[in-house]
């Protein structure tokens, strides 16, 4: 896998780079602002762009907003982006056109994870923080109907946004994975939504696009 990494701290950009190429990844270019990120996005057309949101020269969304540039010009281009604060403006937007991800920086810590991310959203997937998910949902719950869901129904949903499969999720909870079945089915029926695929990446889309469908 060919990867871009934008992060304006040195050392964590180089932890980083180094971190994906011992996964046997290769690092195209790296990049200590949003506006070089793009440039070398544009550059090196890789698969993967792995951008903290917030970098110079504004140290606001900068990040974010490059990677709506770069979505924008290559469909195919996997977005990872990382933040140490939630700030869920633009993941909504940008998981609804897939291969997406939004991971708090701590989450690099857990390595196994964050290469399996890595790899989630390379391949046309979506990985989303847990905590990103809860302020998403948490955030309108008395004005929806995912007041209607139940706790674990709750954890359901919030593993099925990070794009885990019913297998993942039975794995993650230590259920069997046909009552993983059962709560995905009762979820998507309290939400409304049909489930037309068993594909965990569309039933991220799904959801998310009904939490963005809901008043703010």
């Amino acid at each position: 896998m060919r990867i871009v990494i934008g992060e304006d701290s040195a050392l964590f950009r180089e932890g980083l780079s180094l971190l994906v190429q011992d996964a046997g990844h290769d690092v195209v270019a790296t990049a200590a602002d949003a506006p070089t990120a793009l440039a070398e996005i544009r550059r090196t057309a890789p698969d993967l762009a792995v951008l903290d949101i917030r970098m110079p020269p504004d140290l606001d969304d900068d990040g974010a907003r490059a990677a709506a540039e770069a979505r924008a010009e290559f469909p195919d281009l996997g977005i990872l982006l990382l933040s140490q604060h939630i700030e869920t403006r633009h993941s909504v937007a940008l998981v609804a056109s897939g291969r997406f991800g939004y991971l708090l920086k701590d989450r690099v810590l857990d390595v196994d994870d964050f290469l399996d991310a890595l790899q989630r959203v390379a391949a046309g997937g979506s990985a989303l923080d847990p905590e990103v998910v809860v302020r998403l949902i948490g955030g309108r719950q008395q004005r929806s109907r995912l007041a209607t869901l139940t706790p674990r129904e709750n954890d359901v949903l919030a593993l099925m946004a990070e794009g885990r499969t019913n297998r993942g999720i039975a794995d993650r909870l230590t259920l069997t994975e046909r009552t993983v079945e059962t709560h995905v089915a009762n979820v998507l029926h309290k939400l409304g939504l049909a489930e037309t695929s068993t594909d965990g990446h569309r039933r991220v889309l799904a959801v998310i696009e009904y939490l963005n469908a809901q008043p703010r």
